[in-house]
């Protein structure tokens, strides 16, 4: 399992090299410098999470939860009113629910976090990489008051995209039982935005996420490295696969919004515009981001600072209408 970012690392270092190179030539002087300046990031950002990479190895070991918490119903369930947080007599000074009086009716609701918290953050790693990729996400986000954020890795072995998608909705559902909030938000770069849309769009997500930000995701499919297509989840990031045909059907009130974060130096992306989200049944903001490429888009303070902001004010902008285009310099 180790080695194979570094059996990888080859393709993926020739393509950052060549299609520059290729590519300056064509440009104009000051699309030249960017494109050569986020070949250089990239080189450096790859050598470096070659390094991290044996620190993400392992899954992590979540959080403890703050109180014994009973599973919390997705919103709209018919157990959902039971798990509404309490108030009044029933909150302790700190604003935590207390057990029950004895003879007291009705079910305990003991939800520490919901209400009181921004919701959980889960990290998804893109293909043959691990939750090491977020060392500096995460941190970002710690620091700016988000208190759960947690990252799932799936094993590089995974060969279908729908598989890893359940594994995701298991996930979730255990940390929505273990923090005690109904929902959350997912981040994920290139193809771990993918299991994180094909969650929420095709196997009734939309219940327990918020939010989706996608950093370099091929939501209409990538057409980069065909010699790497004889893995089968390489076949489904194609544009011509039945994954990406699933993900264009209609999505009816779907309740998730989807924020996605692309690059024209995405070299991953090809075209760049495939990391963009069209779809016209999803709450959509399109980033764009410029001079950072596919590998920097995790690790660049720019980009973290618009997930942060991304993140802080889904409340706000929820259901105003999709397709929405934004920019982070």
């Amino acid at each position: 399992m180790q080695a194979l970012p570094f059996l990888s690392a080859p393709l993926l270092l020739a393509r950052l090299l060549a299609v520059p190179l290729q590519c300056a030539r064509l440009l104009p002087p000051r699309a030249s410098s960017l494109l050569l300046r986020s070949t250089v990031t990239e080189l450096a950002v790859l050598a470096g999470h070659l390094l991290l990479y044996p620190t993400g190895i392992s899954q992590e070991r979540p959080f403890p939860p703050e109180l014994p918490l009973p599973h919390p119903a997705p919103p709209g369930d018919a157990a959902h009113t039971a798990n509404t947080p309490v108030t009044g007599d029933a909150m302790d000074g700190h604003g935590v629910a207390e057990a029950p009086r004895p003879g007291a009716a009705g079910p305990p609701s003991l939800l520490p976090t919901e209400g009181r918290a921004r919701p959980p953050v889960l990290l998804l790693h893109g293909f043959i990489d691990n939750r090491s990729v977020f060392v500096l996400l995460r941190r970002s986000l710690l620091r700016h008051g988000w208190r759960h954020v947690e990252a799932l890795n799936y094993s590089p072995l995974t060969c279908d995209l729908r598989k890893a998608a359940e594994l995701l909705s298991r996930h979730v559902e255990e940390v929505c039982r273990r923090t005690g909030h109904r929902r959350l938000d997912l981040v994920g770069h290139s193809l771990g935005g993918l299991i994180a849309r094909y969650y929420v769009q095709r196997l009734g997500g939309d219940a327990r996420v918020r939010t989706v930000v996608t950093l370099g995701t091929p939501h209409a499919g990538t057409r980069v490295a065909p010699l790497m297509s004889a893995h089968p989840i390489v076949r489904q990031m194609r544009p011509d696969s039945e994954v990406i045909a699933e993900l264009s059907l209609p999505a009816p009130n779907c309740r998730t919004q989807f924020v996605a974060f692309w690059s024209e130096e995405d070299q991953v992306m090809v075209p760049a515009t495939t990391a963009r989200i069209d779809h016209p049944d999803l709450i959509t903001y399109n980033v764009h981001v410029a001079g950072v490429g596919h590998l920097a888009l995790p690790v660049n303070g720019g980009v973290a600072a618009g997930i942060r902001e991304a993140l802080a004010s889904v409340e706000a902008t929820a259901g105003e209408g999709p397709a929405e285009t934004a920019s982070v310099a």
